[in-house]
């Protein structure tokens, strides 16, 4: 007994040994590459230095300082800068304070009446504009509100319980991380500084999660931009995964981010060691709208209203009120953030739920504050989805399905087709938001979208679902049928279109009612070489139709893929076996139209259909501008409204579909 009990120590401190090694050259390694980015970024020049000069207690670049300083007042950002000089004065013990002080103490650091140029109610912009104004004041005794201390301690506690509302989001998650960095690092108030290092670390392992063997960033994201997913390197977020990890490119220069990282001493261990080259799993992000009522309850009513903001409740119909109320109160409808629905502004404030409801395609799909994420990676390839999120509302930044390949991404995105995708609205990136299911390595998604009111703008009216595929990123790309396969290295992508075509020269698909996609990835640890991918994916099966529930009249769209053992599959509609739901295929038409082509109104001889109908009209991308139902025999509907062009319409019996295309010229 007491020989196998040594052997256990030995075998105990060996491994602890072994451990405290590893976790020792960890550590000496990533301070090696803290300092040779500093090294590098202060005498390459570019990005930004002035941190690191003050870190190395070096003097600062003046021209550099007055350039910033210079933009306070009026920048709609100043937050970034802010942050950057509040890090500056900590690290530089006084030496800059009359010159950035003057200028910082300035400008207001909440929610004020009038200001149209400053956002403090997005996630990112918060933290930044609290954590300041409190080290100001730990720092400087700067007066704050009487608010500020509970105000920051809630939105800490909220990150380290729910995580983040902007997820995976590379463009404001490393400006949230320079946030609270600040805080964790130099804030005096322990409750403060122990919720900020956690909430730090939370966000850098969301990072890591989402990066594969080659350091590069591309998920799924609650609010992100295009530009994002154009580039594997040389972004602000790659400063971050380079400097944690050694993936990936060298950085030419220090991004906004890096610096605040490198000066940083938060414990960085468990964070580095959470990167893993395999997962899969669903990471349950956040709370439901409902939760976060109660959770911000006890806030004053500005307070509480930013915080719902902050989680994309903004017209809501369930906040709207307390939205118009405050942009009344607080004169800020001409603010850049609520001028798509300026318009609104003349309702009371009592009838906006009402109105917001009629708006329900736009107003609830902001909502980011729950979300259900499903991530799979394998080295160099992943794939996360949003399951299930607001599936053909109108989207805004949200990326709900994304594959990285390598170095290269691949997702869709519903609106009007552009060559350049920067050149898609970046506020809204999806006019209509798929329903995402992902099954491990493959990702089915599908897209039918919900009417939008054309009192919201114009932009909404595109349906068209374009591929964001890159054909020079990949070594080998290869067709099959409605599949498109593409090869980088080891790495392997599938994506079964909704049709074979382009528009702008983009792949894209017009929708005349729904259409279904589907993304695989692998590598050649899955599936060995890119041929037996190839074979895996011709193999497959795929199904896509349409049925009538006769009961409640409504129209069951479903898809259905078989990929090698994995199976998914969804009904989007009301499909029970109880509600005599039958199955309807595509039939010939047995009744006719006329004239075609038609000025004033368009006529439709059902006299051989001897059941109820129901019709639908669509035009050329997909919208749809009529529908009726009954049992009439002859039925005229007016084309007086409709604009010169063709249309599809389509009759629906509980047993077929059948449709005609006509064409309205006046």
């Amino acid at each position: 007994m007491k020989s196998t009990f040594k052997c256990l120590s030995l075998l105990t401190v060996i491994i602890f040994s072994c451990c405290f090694k590893t976790t020792l050259a960890s550590n000496a390694v990533y301070e090696q590459r803290k300092q040779d980015y500093t090294d590098s970024s202060l005498i390459n020049g570019g990005g930004t230095k002035l941190i690191l000069q003050a870190y190395r207690g070096l003097p600062l670049d003046t021209a550099d300082l007055n350039a910033m300083l210079s933009d306070i007042s009026t920048g709609q950002t100043s937050d970034f800068d802010i942050i950057e000089l509040i890090r500056i004065l900590y690290l530089t013990n006084g030496t800059y304070d009359a010159a950035i002080l003057p200028v910082i103490l300035a400008v207001p650091y909440w929610v004020n009446n009038g200001d149209l140029v400053r956002n403090y109610w997005s996630e990112n912009h918060m933290i930044m504009w609290m954590g300041s104004d409190w080290l100001l004041h730990e720092k400087y005794n700067k007066p704050i509100d009487n608010r500020l201390e509970a105000r920051l301690k809630h939105y800490l506690q909220l990150k380290v319980q729910f995580g983040f509302y902007e997820f995976f989001s590379s463009v404001y998650g490393p400006y949230e991380l320079s946030g609270l960095l600040n805080l964790a690092d130099f804030s005096q108030d322990t409750v403060i500084k122990n919720l900020a290092t956690q909430a730090s670390q939370l966000l850098l392992k969301d990072f890591l999660v989402m990066t594969n063997d080659r350091g590069t960033y591309f998920p799924v994201a609650g609010r992100n931009y295009p530009g994002k997913y154009d580039n594997a390197y040389g972004q602000n977020h790659n400063n971050l995964i380079y400097l944690m990890t050694g993936f990936g490119e060298v950085p030419q220069g220090a991004s906004h981010a890096g610096p605040f990282l490198v000066s940083s001493t938060i414990p960085m261990d468990t964070v580095i060691s959470s990167w893993k080259p395999f997962e899969d799993f669903t990471m349950h992000n956040g709370h439901s709208l409902d939760t976060g009522f109660i959770i911000n309850a006890t806030m004053t009513t500005t307070d509480r209203v930013v915080f719902q903001w902050s989680s994309g409740a903004y017209f809501h119909p369930s906040v709207v009120q307390e939205t118009a109320q405050l942009l009344n109160d607080s004169s800020l409808w001409a603010q850049a953030d609520f001028s798509i629905l300026a318009p609104l502004s003349s309702i009371p404030p009592a009838n906006m739920p009402a109105a917001a409801n009629s708006l329900s395609s736009i107003s609830k799909s902001s909502v980011l504050c729950k979300a259900d994420i499903a991530i799979f990676k394998n080295h160099s390839v992943t794939l996360s989805s949003v399951l299930d999120f607001w599936k053909g509302k109108v989207g805004f930044q949200q990326y709900p399905c994304v594959a990285n390949i390598g170095t290269t991404a691949v997702y869709t995105g519903s609106g009007e087709v552009k060559a350049d995708w920067g050149q898609r609205n970046s506020n809204n990136q999806n006019t209509h938001l798929p329903y995402v299911e992902q099954h491990k390595n493959i990702s089915l998604l599908m897209y039918r979208p919900e009417a939008v009111s054309p009192l919201v703008g114009a932009n909404f009216a595109f349906k068209e679902v374009a591929l964001h595929w890159k054909d020079a990123d990949f070594d080998e790309v290869v067709e099959d049928s409605m599949w498109l396969l593409g090869r980088q290295v080891e790495s392997y992508v599938a994506v079964r279109r909704a049709c074979i075509g382009e528009i702008n020269s983009v792949r894209a698909c017009p929708t005349t009612g729904g259409q279904t996609w589907v993304i695989m990835v692998g590598d050649s640890s899955m599936y060995g070489n890119f041929a037996n991918f190839q074979n895996v994916v011709h193999q497959s099966q795929f199904e896509e139709r349409w049925y009538l529930d006769t009961v409640t009249s409504q129209y069951v769209y479903y898809a259905k893929v078989v990929v090698d053992t994995t199976t998914i599959d969804y009904a989007w509609g009301v499909d029970s076996i109880t509600t005599g739901i039958t199955n309807i295929k595509e039939g010939n038409s047995n009744w006719t139209i006329y004239p075609n082509p038609t000025n004033s109104a368009l006529n439709i001889d059902l006299k051989e259909i001897n059941e109820p109908t129901l019709i639908q009209i669509y035009n050329t991308i997909g919208e749809l501008v009529y529908t009726d139902s009954g049992s009439e025999k002859t039925i005229s509907v007016s084309t007086q409204s409709l604009s010169n062009g063709m249309y599809v319409l389509k009759i629906i019996t509980a047993k077929t579909v059948s449709s005609k295309k006509f064409i309205v010229e006046h």
